[in-house]
Protein backbone atom coordinates (compact mmCIF):
# COMPACT_ATOMS: atom_id res chain seq x y z
CA UNK A 1 0.00 0.00 0.00
CA UNK A 2 1.50 3.21 -1.00
CA UNK A 3 2.26 5.12 2.57
CA UNK A 4 1.06 8.81 0.89
CA UNK A 5 -2.24 7.71 -0.81
CA UNK A 6 -4.11 8.87 2.19
CA UNK A 7 -3.00 12.06 1.82
CA UNK A 8 -2.65 12.04 -2.18
CA UNK A 9 -4.19 15.29 -3.56
CA UNK A 10 -5.29 15.89 -7.11
CA UNK A 11 -4.70 19.94 -6.58
CA UNK A 12 -5.70 21.89 -3.50
CA UNK A 13 -9.37 21.49 -2.28
CA UNK A 14 -9.67 24.97 -1.88
CA UNK A 15 -8.54 27.76 -4.30
CA UNK A 16 -5.72 29.27 -2.79
CA UNK A 17 -4.91 33.11 -2.36
CA UNK A 18 -2.97 34.69 -4.29
CA UNK A 19 -0.17 36.68 -3.82
CA UNK A 20 -2.10 40.20 -2.50
CA UNK A 21 -5.13 38.34 -1.29
CA UNK A 22 -6.03 37.17 2.36
CA UNK A 23 -8.89 35.46 3.91
CA UNK A 24 -11.98 37.73 4.35
CA UNK A 25 -12.06 35.70 8.03
CA UNK A 26 -10.25 38.23 9.48
CA UNK A 27 -13.16 40.69 8.69
CA UNK A 28 -15.50 37.81 10.94
CA UNK A 29 -17.74 40.07 13.72
CA UNK A 30 -16.92 43.47 11.59
CA UNK A 31 -20.84 43.42 10.36
CA UNK A 32 -21.29 43.17 14.36
CA UNK A 33 -19.00 45.52 15.64
CA UNK A 34 -19.84 48.19 12.70
CA UNK A 35 -23.70 48.04 13.44
CA UNK A 36 -23.07 48.07 17.46
CA UNK A 37 -21.36 51.53 16.10
CA UNK A 38 -24.12 52.53 14.66
CA UNK A 39 -23.08 52.48 10.86
CA UNK A 40 -23.91 50.47 7.95
CA UNK A 41 -21.00 47.63 7.81
CA UNK A 42 -22.40 46.88 3.94
CA UNK A 43 -21.80 50.39 2.89
CA UNK A 44 -18.10 50.17 4.52
CA UNK A 45 -17.80 46.67 2.81
CA UNK A 46 -18.63 48.48 -0.51
CA UNK A 47 -16.72 51.20 -0.36
CA UNK A 48 -13.73 49.45 -0.68
CA UNK A 49 -14.92 47.02 -3.31
CA UNK A 50 -15.82 43.80 -1.00
CA UNK A 51 -18.85 42.24 -1.12
CA UNK A 52 -20.94 41.97 1.75
CA UNK A 53 -21.99 38.24 0.76
CA UNK A 54 -18.26 37.26 0.66
CA UNK A 55 -18.22 37.44 4.38
CA UNK A 56 -20.46 34.31 4.54
CA UNK A 57 -17.69 32.33 3.28
CA UNK A 58 -14.71 32.40 5.65
CA UNK A 59 -12.56 30.98 2.72
CA UNK A 60 -13.43 33.50 0.33
CA UNK A 61 -10.65 35.56 -0.58
CA UNK A 62 -10.19 39.58 -0.15
CA UNK A 63 -7.92 42.11 -1.75
CA UNK A 64 -5.63 42.79 1.17
CA UNK A 65 -5.13 46.44 0.61
CA UNK A 66 -8.84 46.33 0.42
CA UNK A 67 -8.95 44.78 4.09
CA UNK A 68 -6.35 47.44 5.17
CA UNK A 69 -8.25 50.52 3.98
CA UNK A 70 -11.29 49.70 5.32
CA UNK A 71 -9.96 49.38 8.46
CA UNK A 72 -8.33 52.68 8.59
CA UNK A 73 -11.12 54.45 7.05
CA UNK A 74 -13.26 53.02 10.19
CA UNK A 75 -10.70 54.14 12.79
CA UNK A 76 -11.37 57.50 11.10
CA UNK A 77 -15.36 57.60 10.84
CA UNK A 78 -15.49 56.26 14.22
CA UNK A 79 -12.66 58.86 15.41
CA UNK A 80 -11.44 55.46 17.26
CA UNK A 81 -7.60 54.97 17.12
CA UNK A 82 -7.53 51.37 18.03
CA UNK A 83 -10.33 49.94 15.72
CA UNK A 84 -8.10 47.26 14.90
CA UNK A 85 -7.87 46.14 18.76
CA UNK A 86 -11.07 46.45 18.93
CA UNK A 87 -12.37 44.13 16.18
CA UNK A 88 -10.21 41.63 17.43
CA UNK A 89 -11.62 41.69 21.08
CA UNK A 90 -14.58 40.33 19.22
CA UNK A 91 -12.72 37.57 17.22
CA UNK A 92 -11.07 34.61 18.18
CA UNK A 93 -7.52 32.95 16.80
CA UNK A 94 -10.01 30.70 14.37
CA UNK A 95 -9.77 33.11 11.53
CA UNK A 96 -6.60 31.74 10.56
CA UNK A 97 -8.89 28.66 9.91
CA UNK A 98 -7.31 25.05 9.94
CA UNK A 99 -3.60 26.49 10.75
CA UNK A 100 -5.23 27.80 14.29
CA UNK A 101 -6.55 23.81 14.61
CA UNK A 102 -2.87 22.57 13.14
CA UNK A 103 -1.22 25.05 16.15
CA UNK A 104 -3.72 23.71 19.08
CA UNK A 105 -2.96 19.98 17.80
CA UNK A 106 0.80 20.60 18.57
CA UNK A 107 3.24 18.75 21.14
CA UNK A 108 4.52 22.36 22.26
CA UNK A 109 4.63 25.82 21.18
CA UNK A 110 8.02 25.56 19.55
CA UNK A 111 5.89 23.17 17.04
CA UNK A 112 2.56 25.26 17.24
CA UNK A 113 4.53 28.19 15.99
CA UNK A 114 6.63 26.75 13.11
CA UNK A 115 3.61 25.72 11.41
CA UNK A 116 2.11 28.75 11.85
CA UNK A 117 4.91 30.45 10.31
CA UNK A 118 4.96 27.58 8.04
CA UNK A 119 1.23 27.63 6.64
CA UNK A 120 -0.36 31.40 7.28
CA UNK A 121 1.10 32.16 3.77
CA UNK A 122 -0.03 29.06 2.02
CA UNK A 123 -3.89 28.96 2.89
CA UNK A 124 -4.14 32.19 4.96
CA UNK A 125 -2.55 35.01 2.97
CA UNK A 126 0.97 34.64 0.91
CA UNK A 127 1.27 38.17 2.03
CA UNK A 128 2.10 37.39 5.60
CA UNK A 129 5.32 37.14 7.00
CA UNK A 130 6.35 35.51 10.13
CA UNK A 131 9.20 34.39 12.15
CA UNK A 132 10.62 33.12 15.33
CA UNK A 133 13.83 34.57 16.66
CA UNK A 134 14.85 32.81 20.40
CA UNK A 135 17.95 34.02 22.62
CA UNK A 136 18.67 32.67 26.15
CA UNK A 137 15.40 34.30 27.68
CA UNK A 138 13.48 35.66 25.05
CA UNK A 139 11.47 34.44 22.13
CA UNK A 140 10.10 36.72 19.63
CA UNK A 141 7.32 36.14 17.58
CA UNK A 142 7.91 38.85 14.37
CA UNK A 143 5.07 39.89 11.75
CA UNK A 144 4.48 41.79 8.81
CA UNK A 145 3.89 41.57 5.25
CA UNK A 146 5.84 40.81 2.26
CA UNK A 147 4.31 44.08 -0.07
CA UNK A 148 3.73 47.70 0.69
CA UNK A 149 -0.17 48.64 1.57
CA UNK A 150 0.57 51.58 2.65
CA UNK A 151 -0.84 52.77 6.35
CA UNK A 152 -2.14 49.55 7.95
CA UNK A 153 -2.03 50.99 11.88
CA UNK A 154 -4.92 48.88 12.27
CA UNK A 155 -4.63 46.17 10.90
CA UNK A 156 -1.17 45.67 13.59
CA UNK A 157 -3.66 46.54 15.84
CA UNK A 158 -5.76 43.92 15.09
CA UNK A 159 -3.10 40.86 14.46
CA UNK A 160 -1.02 42.02 17.38
CA UNK A 161 -4.23 41.19 19.57
CA UNK A 162 -5.56 37.81 17.63
CA UNK A 163 -1.51 36.31 18.12
CA UNK A 164 -1.55 36.88 21.26
CA UNK A 165 -4.82 35.46 22.01
CA UNK A 166 -3.59 32.34 19.90
CA UNK A 167 -0.61 32.36 22.01
CA UNK A 168 -2.57 32.37 25.69
CA UNK A 169 -4.74 29.35 24.02
CA UNK A 170 -1.01 27.64 23.20
CA UNK A 171 1.06 28.37 26.52
CA UNK A 172 -2.20 27.96 28.89
CA UNK A 173 -3.36 30.45 31.94
CA UNK A 174 0.01 31.08 33.31
CA UNK A 175 1.25 32.29 29.97
CA UNK A 176 2.61 35.75 29.95
CA UNK A 177 4.48 37.66 27.08
CA UNK A 178 6.75 40.52 28.23
CA UNK A 179 5.89 43.32 26.01
CA UNK A 180 4.65 44.16 22.36
CA UNK A 181 6.52 46.65 19.81
CA UNK A 182 4.31 47.52 16.94
CA UNK A 183 5.35 49.80 14.65
CA UNK A 184 2.82 52.08 14.42
CA UNK A 185 2.85 55.74 15.51
CA UNK A 186 0.58 55.05 18.49
CA UNK A 187 -0.51 58.06 20.68
CA UNK A 188 0.94 58.28 24.14
CA UNK A 189 -2.49 58.61 25.40
CA UNK A 190 -3.58 55.27 23.91
CA UNK A 191 -0.51 53.06 25.54
CA UNK A 192 -2.71 51.98 28.66
CA UNK A 193 -5.46 50.82 27.10
CA UNK A 194 -3.49 49.03 25.00
CA UNK A 195 -1.35 47.40 27.70
CA UNK A 196 -4.31 46.45 29.44
CA UNK A 197 -5.95 45.02 26.63
CA UNK A 198 -2.80 42.81 25.59
CA UNK A 199 -1.74 42.09 28.87
CA UNK A 200 2.01 43.50 29.37
CA UNK A 201 3.89 46.19 28.12
CA UNK A 202 3.84 48.23 24.88
CA UNK A 203 6.08 49.83 22.95
CA UNK A 204 4.87 51.81 19.90
CA UNK A 205 6.56 53.71 17.06
CA UNK A 206 9.59 50.83 16.69
CA UNK A 207 11.00 49.32 13.73
CA UNK A 208 9.03 46.09 13.75
CA UNK A 209 5.93 43.74 14.81
CA UNK A 210 6.88 41.70 18.36
CA UNK A 211 5.46 39.43 20.64
CA UNK A 212 8.12 39.06 23.32
CA UNK A 213 7.65 36.29 26.11
CA UNK A 214 10.12 33.55 28.33
CA UNK A 215 11.66 31.10 25.76
CA UNK A 216 11.24 28.40 28.52
CA UNK A 217 7.46 28.74 27.05
CA UNK A 218 8.80 26.63 23.71
CA UNK A 219 9.07 23.45 24.71
CA UNK A 220 6.19 23.65 27.29
CA UNK A 221 3.41 20.75 26.33
CA UNK A 222 0.23 22.00 25.05
CA UNK A 223 -3.05 20.87 26.79
CA UNK A 224 -5.05 20.41 23.73
CA UNK A 225 -2.26 18.61 21.87
CA UNK A 226 -3.45 15.64 19.68
CA UNK A 227 -0.83 13.73 17.56
CA UNK A 228 -3.17 12.56 15.40
CA UNK A 229 -5.36 15.66 14.21
CA UNK A 230 -1.61 17.09 13.59
CA UNK A 231 -0.68 14.21 11.38
CA UNK A 232 -3.58 14.76 9.38
CA UNK A 233 -3.71 18.43 9.21
CA UNK A 234 -0.12 18.71 9.34
CA UNK A 235 -0.50 16.27 6.23
CA UNK A 236 -2.77 17.84 4.28
CA UNK A 237 -1.08 21.28 4.59
CA UNK A 238 2.18 20.19 3.30
CA UNK A 239 0.26 18.68 0.60
CA UNK A 240 -0.98 21.63 -0.54
CA UNK A 241 2.17 24.20 -0.10
CA UNK A 242 3.65 21.21 -2.50
CA UNK A 243 1.32 21.94 -5.24
CA UNK A 244 1.43 25.58 -5.04
CA UNK A 245 -0.35 26.21 -7.63
CA UNK A 246 -0.98 30.62 -8.41
CA UNK A 247 -1.59 30.86 -12.13
CA UNK A 248 -5.22 31.82 -12.87
CA UNK A 249 -6.00 28.72 -15.15
CA UNK A 250 -4.29 26.93 -11.46
CA UNK A 251 -6.56 28.42 -9.65
CA UNK A 252 -9.50 27.98 -11.74
CA UNK A 253 -8.77 24.23 -12.10
CA UNK A 254 -8.81 24.04 -8.18
CA UNK A 255 -11.86 25.72 -7.70
CA UNK A 256 -13.67 23.06 -10.48
CA UNK A 257 -11.97 20.68 -8.43
CA UNK A 258 -13.45 21.97 -4.92
CA UNK A 259 -16.96 22.79 -5.96
CA UNK A 260 -18.32 20.32 -8.57
CA UNK A 261 -19.61 17.86 -5.76
CA UNK A 262 -22.03 21.12 -4.85
CA UNK A 263 -23.58 20.88 -8.23
CA UNK A 264 -22.41 24.59 -8.29
CA UNK A 265 -19.85 25.13 -10.30
CA UNK A 266 -19.97 28.34 -12.14
CA UNK A 267 -17.65 31.18 -13.69
CA UNK A 268 -19.70 33.88 -11.58
CA UNK A 269 -18.74 31.79 -8.41
CA UNK A 270 -15.42 31.11 -9.81
CA UNK A 271 -15.09 34.92 -10.63
CA UNK A 272 -16.31 35.85 -6.82
CA UNK A 273 -13.93 33.36 -5.04
CA UNK A 274 -11.14 35.21 -7.13
CA UNK A 275 -12.55 38.27 -6.05
CA UNK A 276 -12.53 39.45 -9.84
CA UNK A 277 -15.38 39.96 -12.30
CA UNK A 278 -16.34 37.46 -15.10
CA UNK A 279 -15.42 39.82 -17.57
CA UNK A 280 -11.89 40.05 -16.41
CA UNK A 281 -11.65 36.54 -15.96
CA UNK A 282 -13.13 35.58 -18.96
CA UNK A 283 -10.03 37.96 -20.36
CA UNK A 284 -7.30 36.33 -19.03
CA UNK A 285 -8.75 33.54 -19.93
CA UNK A 286 -8.77 34.29 -23.55
CA UNK A 287 -5.36 35.52 -23.18
CA UNK A 288 -4.55 31.83 -22.56
CA UNK A 289 -6.49 30.45 -25.54
CA UNK A 290 -9.14 28.93 -23.17
CA UNK A 291 -12.33 29.73 -21.65
CA UNK A 292 -13.96 28.32 -18.56
CA UNK A 293 -16.45 25.68 -20.03
CA UNK A 294 -12.92 24.53 -21.87
CA UNK A 295 -11.24 23.85 -17.98
CA UNK A 296 -14.68 22.41 -16.40
CA UNK A 297 -14.62 19.79 -18.71
CA UNK A 298 -11.34 18.98 -19.50
CA UNK A 299 -11.64 18.49 -15.26
CA UNK A 300 -14.66 16.72 -15.37
CA UNK A 301 -12.52 13.93 -18.17
CA UNK A 302 -9.72 13.64 -16.00
CA UNK A 303 -11.78 13.64 -12.30
CA UNK A 304 -13.83 10.72 -13.81
CA UNK A 305 -11.08 8.60 -15.07
CA UNK A 306 -9.75 8.83 -11.80
CA UNK A 307 -12.90 7.84 -9.94
CA UNK A 308 -14.02 5.16 -12.53
CA UNK A 309 -10.22 3.72 -11.50
CA UNK A 310 -10.92 3.88 -8.00
CA UNK A 311 -13.76 0.88 -8.26
CA UNK A 312 -15.24 0.97 -4.65
CA UNK A 313 -16.92 4.04 -5.52
CA UNK A 314 -20.12 3.47 -6.96
CA UNK A 315 -21.38 4.99 -10.57
CA UNK A 316 -23.65 7.25 -8.74
CA UNK A 317 -21.26 8.70 -6.40
CA UNK A 318 -19.46 9.48 -9.73
CA UNK A 319 -21.99 11.11 -11.33
CA UNK A 320 -22.33 13.58 -8.06
CA UNK A 321 -19.03 14.16 -6.86
CA UNK A 322 -18.47 15.54 -10.52
CA UNK A 323 -21.95 17.83 -10.20
CA UNK A 324 -24.18 15.53 -11.97
CA UNK A 325 -27.57 15.05 -10.27
CA UNK A 326 -28.35 12.21 -12.49
CA UNK A 327 -25.98 8.98 -13.28
CA UNK A 328 -27.01 9.36 -17.25
CA UNK A 329 -25.92 12.59 -17.66
CA UNK A 330 -22.82 11.56 -16.44
CA UNK A 331 -23.14 8.51 -18.59
CA UNK A 332 -24.01 10.66 -21.71
CA UNK A 333 -21.21 13.00 -21.33
CA UNK A 334 -18.60 10.33 -20.28
CA UNK A 335 -19.15 8.51 -23.47
CA UNK A 336 -18.77 11.49 -25.30
CA UNK A 337 -15.32 12.42 -24.19
CA UNK A 338 -13.89 9.08 -24.39
CA UNK A 339 -16.01 7.23 -27.14
CA UNK A 340 -17.28 4.42 -24.25
CA UNK A 341 -19.10 3.98 -21.22
CA UNK A 342 -18.65 4.72 -17.59
CA UNK A 343 -18.82 0.79 -17.03
CA UNK A 344 -16.91 0.18 -20.10
CA UNK A 345 -13.63 1.80 -18.95
CA UNK A 346 -14.25 0.61 -15.86
CA UNK A 347 -14.28 -2.77 -16.82
CA UNK A 348 -11.41 -1.95 -19.06
CA UNK A 349 -9.24 -0.39 -16.09
CA UNK A 350 -9.31 -3.47 -14.29
CA UNK A 351 -7.80 -5.80 -16.76
CA UNK A 352 -4.81 -3.27 -17.40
Amino acid sequence: MNENAFFSLDGPLEVMPSERQMRVANLGAFPVLARNLGADPNRLLERHEIDPYSLRDPDHYIDCQSYVDLLEDCSSQFNDPLFGLRLAQVQEPDVYGCVTALCRASSTMREAIHCLIKFIPVTHSPAAMQELVVNEELAMLRWGVRTDLGENKQANYQAALLNLKLLRQLGGKNFRPNYVNLAVDTRHRDIDELEHQLGCRFNGRTTENVIAFPSAYLDQRISSANRLLFKLLGGYLSKVKEAARTTLVDRVQDYIRSSLPEGQCTIERCAAKMDISVRTLQAKLSEANLSFSDILEEQRIALAQGYLRQHQISLDDVAANLGYSEQSSFGRAFKRWTGVTPKQYRQKSLVN
